[in-house]
């Protein structure tokens, strides 16, 4: 049985994130479906995989259904799929934050980086006068990455503040290109940049999911694999698995 991966995330304000964890687990179990989801008072973060049937009915709850009340109108969500079940067992996380960076300025719903197409991706990281620079971890970078690309050399996202902090200037790094694996992390990183002062700061729409996904692999940029946080370890384009031996836990 081949399994549908649904990757999804939202900044929205639930203040009522608490109350929402039990409700959802139960959704998610009576659909049979296996994954992750961390619920914060910034908004949804989440991984998980199912019959086509369940995750789409899953997907239609979050936008639609009554537990978030229409909050999640604007959803990132990327599909993919797998040959078996790439998770163990239904997780729902109840977090200070959907993705860990520690510092309050940086609010996506606030302010953003300018959001770029996959499209349109290549044209902008190709111009000399464009930072590019890769906030994942070191060792989702070591498997693969845009060439060209700056990795801040980071164990967690957490640190990339302190990256920021000693190696950016808003003076000399004029125009920033970021990229993550599916667009969260950028959110909080542009966000940081710009309450720091730097003025032109973009990220890669939907991150490198979605530009393996639409991106014929001949115009192709990216070199090597990009990891994910599931059993299939690594996808390449157009999102289709590679077999791995080793892989890390989020």
């Amino acid at each position: 049985m081949a399994y549908k991966v649904a990757a999804f995330y939202q900044f929205a304000a639930l203040p009522d994130f608490r109350e929402l964890g039990e409700p959802l687990r139960a959704i998610c179990a009576a659909l049979e479906l296996k994954g992750s989801v961390l619920l914060a008072h910034e908004g949804i973060n989440g991984t998980i995989a199912g019959s086509e049937d369940a995750i789409d009915e899953l997907v239609r709850e979050l936008r639609d259904g009554a537990l978030f009340g229409g909050r999640l109108d604007n959803l990132e969500l990327k599909f993919s799929a797998a040959a078996a079940m790439p998770f163990q067992r239904l997780k729902i996380r109840l977090k200070k934050e959907i993705v860990t960076l520690g510092d309050p300025a940086a609010d996506p719903t606030r302010q953003v980086g300018i959001y770029v197409d996959p499209a349109d991706w290549n044209t902008l990281i190709a111009a000399p006068d464009t930072l590019v620079i890769d906030t994942r971890n070191a060792f989702e970078v070591a498997m693969g990455t845009f060439a060209g690309a700056v990795d801040p050399g980071i164990r967690s996202f957490g640190q990339f503040k302190d990256f920021a902090a000693q190696q950016l200037d808003p003076a000399k790094h004029r125009r920033i290109a970021m990229f993550c694996t599916g667009g969260i992390r950028c959110e909080k990183a542009s966000a940081h940049l710009l309450a720091r002062g730097f003025a032109e700061v973009y990220h890669l729409k939907g991150g490198i999911l979605r530009y393996l996904e639409g991106v014929p692999e001949t115009e192709s940029r990216w070199r090597g694999e990009c990891f994910v946080f599931d059993d299939r370890v690594a996808l390449g384009h157009g999102l289709r698995e590679r077999a791995m031996e080793h892989g890390s836990d989020e």
